[in-house]
């Protein structure tokens, strides 16, 4: 991975949206507070989501993600859009987590092609398959790094 990265995740909450939240404890705060004890966990269901907004157009180039074991999204559809106002979703890859209790990590595309225009404004990741019978996902630790424009 390249150190020139940075982190494009925001601590502003309004810049993380979820598709459900388990109960108060586990909400999406918890996807950017670095606190390795902490986690967000969905309801049941599948198609379960992360959004995310960046606070200028980015070029993602790499994905880090732990999830509890048994409650992984081991089929994740990557979703980018050029706008955060009214988003055009368009998918740009796909990622396969393993059903395991540890970090990830996910090079994403190092050139422009599948990414709209000069760069992304928002990000969804789209957990279409869970490990667990009930489609719950649960999040220790998300990073996404990569190069603000």
């Amino acid at each position: 991975m390249d150190n020139s990265y940075i982190s494009l995740i925001s601590t502003n909450p309004q810049d993380v949206k979820v598709s459900s939240t388990l109960d108060k404890s586990t909400g999406k705060k918890h996807l950017t507070d670095n606190n390795p004890e902490t986690c967000w966990t969905s309801r049941q269901g599948s198609g379960q989501y992360v959004q995310l907004t960046f606070e200028k157009l980015a070029l993602p180039k790499h994905i880090s993600i732990t999830f509890q074991g048994g409650f992984v999204g081991t089929k994740c559809r990557v979703e980018v859009a050029e706008s955060s106002d009214r988003p055009e979703w368009r998918t740009w890859t796909y990622i396969h987590p393993e059903d395991a209790n540890r970090r990830q990590s996910f090079d994403l595309i190092t050139c422009r092609d599948g990414l709209p225009g000069e760069g992304i404004q928002s990000m969804k990741l789209v957990f279409e398959e869970s490990s667990d019978f009930y489609g719950r996902i649960t999040i220790y630790e998300l990073k996404i790094e990569g190069l603000l424009l």
